[in-house]
C-alpha cells in the first residue's frame, strides 16, 4: 500500500506537464529570463483575476509582504496589528522594515484574527492592520475595512495561502490597500520555485513596488531613488504561472469537494473538531486542518508527547503523512521575547498550536485516499482510548 502525502504535485504535473514544457521551452528559446512581455502578461492576467487594477510581481510572498510595507511607508516608531497564528514571514517583515508586530488573539473556529479584540490595540502608533487568511479561509475583510476606516489604517491583506478566495463576491487582494499572495509550489497557485506578487488599486503604489523591487531604480537605468532590493519574478515562473492560472478554478473546486467530503466522513468523531468555512466566505482549503482535543490523561499517554503527537505518529506508521501548522504561536518565538509577550496572553492560538493537524489537501487527492485516512484517523484515535 502506498504512502499519501500531505502535497503530491507530481500529479498536477502528469496533467499539465506537455504545456509547463511548452511554455519553459519559449521562454528559453526567447532568450529574455528576466521581466519583459511574459512577466507584464502575467502581471495583466493575474490582475483581471483578482478583480483589481494592478499586479507587480516579485521575487515571493514575503518579498510582497516587505515591499507593500516599504510602499506605505512602515517603518521605525510604527505598529502592525496582526496574527500569532501564522507563517514567521508575516511578522518577519515587520520586523524587516523597523516596525513592531503588535499581536491580536485568533478566532477559534476560522484560525484566523478576532476582529473583535483589534480596536483595543489600537494606539496612536497603529499604521496598519494585516489580517491572514489562514489555511484559504478568508477573513471577515468586510468588518476589517470598516475598522480601518474608523481610525484610518492601512490594510495589507496576507494571501499567500488563499489564492482565489472570496469574501461577500470580491476576491481577497482586492479588498485591502494591498494584496500580496505567494507562489510558494505548495500554494494553490504555485511556481516551480520561488515567486510573489503584490495586488492593489491604486496605481501610485503600484509603481513605488516596481521601483523598490528594481533596487530603487527610477525611470532612467542606473538612476535610483530608493534604496530597494533584487525582487523580480522569473519569466520562466510567469510562464508556468499562466499555465496554472487557466486550471485555479477548477483545482479550488476539487479542493472544495475534497473538504466537503472530509467534513461528511470525519462528523461525527469524538475528539475532532472540524474546520468551518465562514458564512460570507468561499475558502479555497490550501489546507484542512482540524483540532484534536481528548480526555485522556498524560498518565495514559505516557512519555509519548501530548495527543496530537501521538495520533500524527500513528497515521504516520499507517503511512499516512499529515503537518503541523504551527507548533509555536509567533509571540512565544525566542526571537519576539523582547516584545514583552508572555504564555497566557493569547489562549486560543496557544491551545489551537498544541491540538491542530493538517490532514492532506491536494486537488488529485482521490476518495479511496481521503477514506483511508478518515480509517486511519479513527484507528488512531481509538488505540489512544483508554
Amino acid at each position: 500500500m502506498s504512502n499519501i502525502p500531505p502535497l503530491d504535485l507530481t500529479r498536477q504535473y502528469q496533467v499539465i506537464g506537455e504545456e509547463v514544457g511548452a511554455a519553459v521551452a519559449a521562454v528559453l528559446a526567447s532568450g529574455r529570463y528576466i521581466g519583459g512581455s511574459l512577466v507584464e502578461s502575467f502581471e495583466r492576467q493575474f490582475a483581471n483575476y483578482i478583480r483589481v487594477a494592478e499586479c507587480v510581481a516579485c521575487n515571493s510572498g514575503t518579498d510582497a509582504l516587505y515591499l507593500a510595507l516599504r510602499a506605505l511607508g512602515i517603518g521605525p516608531g510604527d505598529e502592525v496589528i496582526t496574527t500569532p497564528f501564522t507563517f514567521f514571514a508575516t511578522t518577519e517583515v515587520i520586523s524587516a522594515v523597523g516596525a513592531t508586530p503588535v499581536f491580536v488573539d485568533i478566532d477559534s473556529q476560522t484560525f484566523n484574527l478576532s476582529l473583535a479584540a483589534i480596536e483595543a490595540q489600537i494606539t496612536p502608533k497603529t499604521r496598519a492592520i494585516l489580517p491572514v487568511h489562514l489555511f484559504g479561509q478568508p477573513v471577515d475583510m468586510t468588518q476589517v475595512m470598516a475598522i480601518a476606516q474608523a481610525h484610518q489604517l492601512r490594510v495589507i491583506e496576507d494571501c499567500a495561502q488563499a489564492t482565489g478566495a472570496d469574501w461577500n463576491h470580491a476576491k481577497v487582494g482586492s479588498w485591502g490597500d494591498i494584496g500580496c499572495f505567494s507562489f510558494f509550489p505548495t500554494k494553490n497557485l504555485g511556481a516551480c520555485g520561488d515567486g510573489g506578487a503584490v495586488t492593489t488599486q491604486d496605481p501610485e503604489i503600484a509603481s513605488t513596488i516596481r521601483q523598490l523591487r528594481e533596487h530603487g531604480q527610477s525611470k532612467t537605468r542606473y538612476y535610483y531613488e530608493a534604496v530597494g532590493i533584487n525582487s523580480r519574478l522569473d519569466a520562466v515562473q510567469a510562464a508556468i504561472l499562466q499555465v496554472k492560472l487557466r486550471y485555479l478554478e477548477g483545482w479550488n473546486a476539487q479542493r472544495r469537494a475534497i473538504a466537503t467530503c472530509y467534513q461528511t466522513l470525519l462528523h461525527p468523531l469524538p475528539d475532532v473538531i472540524l474546520p468551518q468555512e465562514p458564512a460570507s466566505g468561499i475558502g479555497v482549503w490550501n489546507q484542512y486542518t482540524v483540532r484534536l482535543q481528548s480526555q485522556v490523561s498524560d498518565a495514559v499517554l505516557g512519555d509519548g508527547g501530548g495527543y496530537r503527537d501521538q495520533v500524527r505518529r500513528r497515521l504516520q506508521a499507517q503511512g499516512i503523512s499529515s503537518m503541523i501548522y504551527y507548533p509555536l504561536p509567533l509571540h512565544l518565538q525566542p526571537v519576539y521575547q523582547s516584545l514583552g509577550y508572555q504564555a497566557g496572553d493569547f489562549p486560543v492560538a496557544e491551545k489551537l498550536s498544541q491540538e491542530v493537524l493538517s490532514l492532506p489537501m491536494f486537488p488529485e487527492l482521490t476518495r479511496e485516499e481521503q477514506q483511508r485516512i478518515v480509517y486511519g484517523l479513527k484507528d488512531a484515535l481509538s488505540s489512544l482510548t483508554p
